[in-house]
């Protein structure tokens, strides 16, 4: 085996989170603040899924104080301690830029049932 596949493949996750397009998410992410760690929840939605194997991350996006606020998160990273699908989303597209665009109700994705 090749020494790079070898390194990518020991630092993949055994469980990869499982979430699609579209769906509400909590991200429950590791945060190291001089000596002290805690977990911080980032909610939203989930408006992209780029790349793939190790370097695979997704954006997630969400409404804070009235500004959009989108975060980019590495699916395989040992700081993202797990991620809880709260919704369902119903989308027809595999990325939902247009959200960007959308201000209260018409930013919401439906929920599939």
């Amino acid at each position: 085996m090749d020494k790079i596949q070898a390194f990518t493949s020991e630092q993949l996750k055994e469980n990869p989170p499982v979430f699609n397009i579209g769906d509400s998410v909590k991200i429950h992410n590791r945060i190291k603040e001089g000596a002290r760690e805690r977990i911080q929840i980032f909610e939203g939605t989930v408006i992209a899924r780029n790349g793939g194997g190790l370097t695979e991350t997704f954006t997630v996006r969400h409404i804070s104080f009235g500004i959009g606020v989108e975060k980019i998160f590495p699916v395989h990273s040992p700081n993202v301690e797990k991620v809880e699908v709260t919704r369902h989303g119903k989308v027809r597209r595999a990325k939902l830029y247009y959200l960007r665009d959308k201000v209260g109700k018409k930013s919401k994705v439906k929920e599939l049932i």
